[in-house]
């Protein structure tokens, strides 16, 4: 039986929730309780039980768990929070912030929770998402929240930007000093890189 891509968002999803189950964690977290007073501006406001077996809460609690070379069992509370609080928009911000908090590009790196295809892996419907009338159609793709749809290809990428600054050297170095020339004709000659 062949696999597709989308079997390896159900190992994820599979392989969390059965470690939850290994360490008694339920797959629902609670909902927080009311703040005691509500003009509290520091208590929180996010009463939303997390389901704890979604595509995004097993990537997030994954991503934390790689990232602090801890178990699952320590992040759990903070892929909670972050859930909570983001949802899946969270987690480009999440990636960022394990990144030093650089703008993560997308095109170079794999989304943690699509696996760089582009597409919502938990392919939902245009009524879920809420798509306006003239987008319902059949094979109508949405993009996947977090990079929104970049497509990664590193390797295709880094070769038209490798050719696009050999250009602009090449102009540069024309334009600065006519003596080079000869350079110049054996950049420009050597054409794009293979």
């Amino acid at each position: 039986m062949p696999t597709t891509v989308f079997d390896q968002f159900t190992r994820r999803v599979t392989g969390v929730t059965a470690q939850l189950a290994t360490l008694a964690i339920p797959l629902t977290a609670p909902a927080l309780p009311p703040a005691a007073n509500p003009t509290d501006p520091w208590a929180s406001s996010y009463p939303i039980p997390v389901d704890r077996s979604t595509l995004a809460w097993c990537t997030a609690v994954q991503m934390l768990a790689d990232h602090h070379h801890t178990g699952i069992d320590r992040q759990v509370l903070a892929a909670d929070a972050l859930l909570r609080e983001l949802g899946v928009r969270g987690l480009a911000q999440l990636h960022s912030d394990l990144h030093g908090g650089a703008p993560v590009d997308f095109r170079f790196t794999r989304c943690p929770y699509c696996s760089g295809i582009g597409e919502d892996p938990t392919l939902p419907t245009c009524q879920d998402i809420g798509c306006p009338p003239q987008y319902e159609f059949a094979g109508h793709d949405h993009i996947c929240p977090v990079c929104h749809g970049d497509d990664y290809q590193p390797e295709w990428l880094a070769e038209e930007q490798m050719t696009e600054l050999e250009e602009l050297l090449a102009d540069a170095i024309e334009d600065r000093t006519p003596a080079r020339s000869r350079l110049t004709a054996w950049l420009r000659q050597r054409g794009p890189r293979s």
